[in-house]
């Protein structure tokens, strides 16, 4: 595991997280920069807590991290006798450094792995910037941990941050896309309002100039993009959030309608487990099995995710999609009697 030198941090007769010390060392920094000459006495009643725990921050500040601390006796208080010293830029606790290995190898894997390079150099900056207040090997940290990484499409790391700058700044992008439902390519103007990450793919929610309303675009099936000099206007009215509530993972769809699943005892249990969509409410069934109840207009997403699990689940409405299932697995039950 990672090394820390500032794991002593926690005081011992408080029993205070390292946390809470770091937090009250940088107040101290704060208040002897903005020249308020703070002592013991009045900072243990500020943040109380008892002036011992204050002097151990004192002499923590000056044992370890070098300041140049003095007493004021005519102000009665600190400060620092080089007005040019500076706390590390960094400081961290080795449980803050674990988390941030984790998040960067989790990045890795479902921004996509276009983004291993500036992670790399990230982590790199960051422990160049530790000034020896923390030692940590990343390859120790990685004999703990595995990641698998989810079967994603490739996204250019350039089409990201383009999209990205072209959001904030309200900019028209051109893009030639491949539709796969109809296996065509097609060059759309669109006004970018948010990129979504699914499991590791990325989404563009746009206004669509062609279609004239807003849609989702996987940004993996974009192999062409300009960002333009003309502007929008953002809909002030537009909520990403109220906007995806209607679609199943990835997939909007039509207007929502009622879909209700009717899962056996086996699958049952592994249903319960999860959240599936954010409108779904669950009705149990004697002897086990369930009714997994929910909202959405992307239908034909939810056909290839309830096939899925076979004959463990029957989709019970609406209608219309109940029929697809009964269609596709008339479908499948030909390819398979034709192969034997």
């Amino acid at each position: 595991m990672a090394l820390t030198r500032l794991r002593r941090m926690v005081e011992e007769g408080q029993g205070m997280s390292s946390r809470q010390q770091l937090e009250r060392i940088l107040e101290i920094d704060r208040q002897i920069r903005a020249l308020k000459y703070p002592n013991a006495r009045s900072l243990a009643q500020e943040l109380e807590v008892s002036e011992r725990t204050i002097y151990q921050d004192r002499q923590f500040l000056v044992d370890r991290l070098g300041a140049p601390l003095a007493y004021d006796r005519k102000r009665g208080g600190w400060y620092y006798t080089d007005p040019n010293w500076a706390l590390p830029s960094v400081l961290v606790t080795e449980g803050e450094l674990l988390a941030f290995f984790l998040s960067v190898e989790i990045a890795k894997r479902y921004l996509g792995t276009a983004f291993e390079a500036p992670l790399r150099s990230a982590v790199e900056k960051i422990t160049a910037g530790l000034k020896g207040q923390v030692e940590v090997s990343l390859k120790e940290l990685q004999e703990c941990y595995i990641f698998a990484p989810p079967s994603v499409v490739s996204v250019k790391e350039e089409l990201l941050l383009d999209l990205y700058r072209a959001i904030q700044q309200c900019r028209q992008v051109k893009i030639r896309y491949f539709t796969a439902s109809r296996g065509c390519w097609q060059v759309r103007v669109v006004e970018p309002y948010h990129l979504y990450n699914l499991r590791g793919d990325w989404y563009l929610i746009a206004f669509d100039h062609l279609r004239g309303e807003m849609r989702i675009f996987h940004a993996g099936r974009i192999d062409q993009w300009e960002v333009l000099s003309k502007v929008f206007t953002r809909d002030p009215q537009f909520s990403v959030e109220e906007w995806m509530a209607q679609a199943f993972v990835a997939e909007r769809g039509e207007e929502p309608v009622e879909v209700v699943i009717k899962f056996d005892p086996y699958q049952a249990r592994y249903i319960r487990e999860r959240r599936w969509h954010s409108t779904q409410e669950i009705e149990e069934l004697p002897g086990g099995g369930l009714l997994l109840c929910f909202f959405t207009g992307g239908l034909d997403e939810v056909k290839r995710w309830v096939m899925g699990y076979g004959s463990h689940a029957e989709v019970l409405a609406p209608t219309s999609l109940r029929q697809a299932v009964e269609e596709e697995i008339e479908r499948m039950m030909q390819l398979y009697r034709k192969s034997c």
